[in-house]
């Protein structure tokens, strides 16, 4: 067998053995350099994991991290919530219309589907309970619709992207994933409302008091969470500041609107989210820095040109292969993180794009769809698996609930696929270079 092969085998067989992703690129991307180059360019390992981070735009992942844990203890999301329970009124499905809306608001300040969920579900679940949703069907909407965060900006993962695929401007990308975030958010909110009525679930009743919500106070309350998504695209559409920089003005509004605004966080408490937001990054950076021992291997080995190959010759139309390469990373989304499925499978697409001139900002967008779907697909499920644990439910409860909504979004993702404008329209419009 060829060294490249023995890399791929060593991967896939570290994976199946249980050891974590990052240490699994880093020993396999080993594996490869042995067997293939020389013992003697182990030494570049250092130099690689270095090279892998030390990327400015980089910086903008750990501070979203911290904006969305800022906004979450900040008490932003019980008055989203209770705001659009004001603007909505009681009605058959209002909760469920509620939810859905307040985990896309959230995802444009955290970037993040579990902080989304885990903030979203602590103030939902109780509500849709006591209304007479099931805690399988509230878990489970609360965690696709969370997965919205991955799409509308900031997202962590869009950023992610930017770096790894080159000539890509990340303010396109923000800007094209906005109506398809919108567009899942909405394919999720059509079966919800009408399962809603058909099982008569809320009754026209919601949670207790709601009825004497008042608009105008809750809009009053809510505002400084409306304006965080506004303060960061409009900064960067007005060129006020880079998307790096937007993410420091993110974290400082959020921590001005938490301690002076609704109050509900003290100093103490932001010296702990940034403990808590530096060991999230801290893993992020760790898979990050580890995956560049496995992408130069491969790379130096021709292993990704290989594969690229490879899958360019398995047909020469667009169309089908473009489905093929949805439908793998969709099984890579359920069983890994948004962040290893574009370390891991980017050196390889990028060639099979190329090749059939897919545009590169569309292509990163239902990438980001199809990741987004394997947020709330089991087996792994990383959203689902935040929210069932707040519902204190199995996993396995909300597998039926899971399917309806991974074919509403997958209806979103086609559309988005066969209509390229869907995702193009916007960053065209405000002069962005998406050609």
């Amino acid at each position: 067998m060829t060294p490249d092969v023995w890399m791929i085998l060593a991967f896939a067989g570290l994976l199946i053995a249980g050891v974590p992703v990052a240490f699994s690129l880093a020993l396999s991307g080993a594996v490869g350099i042995l067997i293939g180059l020389s013992p003697d360019m182990l030494a570049t390992l250092g130099t690689n994991t270095y090279n892998s981070i030390a990327k400015y735009p980089l910086i903008a992942i750990p501070l979203f991290i911290l904006t969305g844990l800022i906004f979450e203890r900040a008490g932003v999301a019980l008055r989203l919530v209770r705001f659009a329970q004001a603007l909505i009124g009681p009605r058959h499905g209002g909760l469920a219309l509620v939810a859905v809306l307040v985990c896309m608001i959230m995802g444009g300040m955290s970037g993040s589907g579990p902080a989304d969920a885990a903030a979203v579900a602590m103030v939902m679940l109780p509500s849709m309970t006591k209304a007479g949703y099931p805690k399988p069907f509230s878990a489970t909407l609360i965690a696709a619709s969370a997965s919205t965060a991955i799409l509308i900006p900031p997202s962590v993962a869009l950023i992610l992207y930017s770096i790894v695929v080159p000539g890509v401007d990340l303010r396109a990308l923000f800007a094209a994933g906005l109506f398809p975030g919108v567009l899942a958010g909405l394919a999720l909110l059509l079966p919800a409302l009408l399962v809603s009525r058909r099982y008569g679930w809320e009754g026209g009743a919601m949670t207790e008091g709601a009825e004497q919500l008042s608009v105008r106070d809750t809009f009053r309350q809510a505002l400084p969470a409306l304006f965080a998504p506004v303060l960061i695209l409009g900064g960067l559409r007005s060129g006020l500041f880079t998307p790096t920089e937007a993410a420091v003005v993110a974290v400082a509004y959020g921590a001005v609107v938490g301690l002076f605004l609704t109050r509900e966080l003290s100093w103490r408490d932001l010296w702990e989210l940034f403990g808590e937001a530096a060991i999230i990054s801290g893993v992020v950076m760790l898979i990050i820095a580890l995956a560049g021992i496995f992408a130069w291997a491969g790379t130096m080995l021709g292993t990704f040109r290989h594969l690229a190959e490879w899958i360019i010759g398995l047909t020469d139309n667009g169309v089908l292969l473009l489905i093929l390469v949805m439908l793998a990373v969709l099984v890579a989304g359920m069983l890994l993180d948004a962040i290893s499925i574009y370390l891991i499978m980017m050196p390889i697409l990028i060639p099979v794009m190329q090749h059939f001139e897919w545009n590169p900002v569309w292509f990163g967008i239902l990438l980001a769809m199809n990741i987004a779907i394997g947020q709330f697909t089991p087996p792994v499920a990383v959203n689902l698996m935040v929210t069932t644990e707040v519902a204190k439910i199995r996993l396995e409860q909300t597998l039926g609930w899971a399917l309806l909504f991974v074919v509403a979004m997958g209806c979103a993702l086609a559309l988005v696929a066969i209509f390229p404008g869907i995702a193009l329209w916007l960053p065209r419009v405000l002069g962005y270079n998406v050609d």
